[in-house]
């Protein structure tokens, strides 16, 4: 993701966009609990800046590994201000990917842009069968979940909260078999550290993850 440097650049850019309300995006049923602004993405430096942090998710390798992505969706700006918030939600199951055709969301992205001391609340909480947990990131820092959980942004009662958001269509649409794959990944990169070029071990491990990406993906 990108350093604090990075994002605290891609926050000064946002911060020169226009902004909407966000409930202009939303779903039929996120729409009641939608309470905040939207960057308009159509204009030319919103277009620049949605490229640019596109290229940066796409490029990163953790992000690769985990999400074994297929298609991303639009990136959009939100900020949330003077007691704005998002309410229990969960996402479309379906959107408009970034090249226009329609994708599945599998796995849902916020990137934060603002430091966290800047403003009160504004956690992102994320509700699964094992628990609740609520995430207040420091600029440059991406939290990637499933599309399929119940979410939630608590009220910002000072200061103003930025991140850019998103979708991502995985390869993989089994949430099981691409968290074997994530394993085997950060396996490689270990083994990789430690073992001469070429190793028994490497070559196996290079088939498994290549013989079970042909099994399960869907490119």
């Amino acid at each position: 993701m990108p350093d604090p440097a990075d994002a605290a650049a891609l926050a000064a850019r946002a911060a020169q966009l226009d902004w909407q309300d966000g409930a202009a995006t939303a779903g039929p049923v996120a729409r009641a609990v939608k309470h905040n602004l939207q960057a308009v993405m159509r204009t030319p430096a919103a277009k620049a800046l949605a490229d640019d942090v596109q290229a940066i998710l796409s490029a990163h390798p953790v992000l690769r590994a985990a999400a074994q992505p297929r298609r991303f969706s639009n990136l959009i700006i939100s900020k949330t201000e003077g007691g704005g918030h998002y309410g229990l939600h969960v996402d479309n199951a379906v959107m408009k990917a970034a090249s226009g055709a329609a994708m599945r969301t599998d796995l849902s992205f916020t990137l934060f842009l603002t430091p966290p001391e800047t403003y009160d609340g504004g956690e992102l909480v994320i509700h699964s069968a094992s628990g609740t947990e609520a995430v207040k990131g420091a600029p440059g820092e991406l939290v990637l979940y499933p599309s399929t959980a119940l979410h939630e942004v608590r009220p910002v009662t000072r200061g103003a909260r930025v991140v850019c958001v998103g979708w991502i269509e995985s390869m993989v649409a089994d949430a099981a078999a691409r968290e074997i794959l994530f394993d085997l990944e950060n396996l490689r990169v270990a083994l990789r550290a430690r073992l001469p070029a070429q190793a028994p071990e490497s070559l196996t491990l290079d088939k498994t993850i290549a013989n079970l990406l042909r099994r399960w993906a869907q490119p």
